[in-house]
């Protein structure tokens, strides 16, 4: 852990308040020590604070809570010192700036964000990085504990036989779809007129007439407008590839670039601000629209299509995706649909597309849905869709046969906590703490913090 001062160590074992040399104020009073490491009274009420801004349930007494909280990760980066952990420094600032953009979107500025925390945006920063920093580091030393955990059918099936019966998961309706897309073409003409538009809007501003941001914020179709087209500092990687070659080979603020392409549409680019291998930028995003006649078209072709499957029987549903869909992410896999969160083919109907669970709220397993229009969720925007409801599993007291992968996790979860909960208990016990007077009539999480021998 960290040194300090002769006079500081002492003090602090003594349980001393530390005072400041030419007033008789008091600087920090400390609530508890970690080995060589205080707690100081004035972290816990950050933090405190903090957690009523983002409204983060408290389960019990704050003020045992917090300290207890922060004693534990103390332990923890003790151990990723001990095992010298480091974190990729660029993965820290990629949620670094997503946090902050965050605060931005929802505040509406930097300067208010400024003002709700009271300290200046470097500040602000900086203490995102170090807690980000700290959070990877203590979830590296978890991972390191847990890494050689193995689990066997019997020891899932053993677990679910001891569950009481009220600690058995309840499990809502899933649905298991497949679907089948059609993305109409975009007329060439309404291309060319999104990009004259752009075109107009870089002259305005390259010609002095106009300011990007205003025009973002009038214009653009993308969530940034609210900020005047402003996205925040952010690495190559966070980038889709076609804006980032441009974005990263901007080098004057007053002008804007060529017109990009990517998968959302169009853009035109006007940098902010490079610093080392992170790049700040606004943009102006233009969606071509699918024109109606196109869209109209793609029903009638799908419409057609399922006569072929349903009542012709002239091929399957799973033979039609892979003749006619366009969708890129299930198209290989004969349409199936895999949920993001867990990777399993399950949805429950909250985390479909809401046009998907429109149509299969109606459904069977194995009907076939007419075609209908929905909003690409990755792409923003109108294309045609058919989907096949495969499994409708109803809302029921989870079991092993349907239900293994959910038990199987909540086993290894157990089990990585238990782990966890030794590793803990035998540091804390190996460990020097001190609970300092006002802070100890606390019903805490872990026992062996007060040290009543050495106290």
């Amino acid at each position: 852990m960290k040194k300090k001062s002769i006079f500081a160590v002492v003090a602090l074992a003594l349980g001393m308040t530390l005072w400041a040399s030419t007033s008789d104020n008091v600087i920090e009073e400390v609530a508890w020590m970690i080995g060589d490491e205080p707690i100081y009274k004035s972290e816990i009420e950050q933090a405190y604070q903090e957690m009523l801004s983002d409204r983060t349930p408290i389960a019990g007494d704050p003020y045992c809570v917090i300290p207890e909280q922060i004693a534990i990760e103390r332990l923890f980066l003790h151990q990723a010192d001990i095992d010298t952990i480091e974190v990729q420094e660029s993965m820290v600032q990629m949620q670094v700036e997503s946090q902050l953009n965050y605060l931005i979107t929802n505040l509406g500025s930097r300067e208010k964000v400024e003002q709700y925390f009271r300290k200046p945006f470097a500040e602000i920063r900086e203490y995102y990085a170090t807690n980000m920093r700290n959070r990877s580091r203590v979830q590296q030393v978890r991972n390191n504990l847990t890494k050689n955990l193995k689990v066997t059918p019997s020891d899932v099936r053993r677990y679910f036989d001891r569950l009481p019966a009220d600690s058995v998961p309840f499990v809502p309706l899933q649905v298991e779809v497949q679907v089948l897309t059609i993305n109409p073409v975009i007329p060439r003409q309404e291309i060319d007129d999104v990009k004259a538009r752009l075109r107009d809007y870089a002259d305005r501003v390259n010609r002095g007439e106009s300011d990007f941001s205003t025009l973002a914020i009038l214009y653009s179709e993308d969530g940034s407008s609210v900020r005047g087209g402003e996205l925040g500092f952010m690495g190559r990687g966070q980038l889709v590839p076609e804006f980032a070659a441009v974005a990263f080979n901007l080098n004057d603020p007053k002008k804007v670039s060529k017109i990009v392409e990517t998968e959302y549409g169009f853009h035109i680019i006007q940098l902010i601000e490079k610093r080392g291998d992170r790049i700040n930028t606004r943009h102006i995003l233009l969606k071509p629209k699918v024109a109606e006649k196109d869209l109209q078209d793609a029903l009638v072709r799908l419409d057609s299509l399922r006569t072929d499957i349903v009542d012709k029987k002239e091929l399957t549903f799973e033979e039609a995706v892979g003749y006619v869909s366009q969708d890129k992410d299930t198209r290989m896999s004969r349409g199936v649909m895999v949920n993001q969160q867990d990777g399993t083919t399950r949805f429950q109907m909250s985390e479909l597309p809401q046009e998907i669970a429109r149509e299969v709220g109606k459904m069977q397993p194995g009907d076939i849905s007419k075609p209908f229009i929905m909003v690409d969720p990755k792409r923003n925007r109108e294309i045609v869709a058919m989907v096949r409801l495969t499994n409708r599993i109803d809302a029921h007291t989870a079991n092993l046969s349907d239900d293994y992968q959910t038990i199987k996790d909540m086993y290894e979860n157990a089990r990585r906590q238990e782990i966890v909960d030794k590793w803990l208990a035998d540091k804390i016990r190996t460990t020097y703490v001190r609970v300092e007077d006002g802070w100890r009539g606390c019903d805490f999480q872990h026992k062996g913090w007060i040290k009543t021998a050495n106290q």
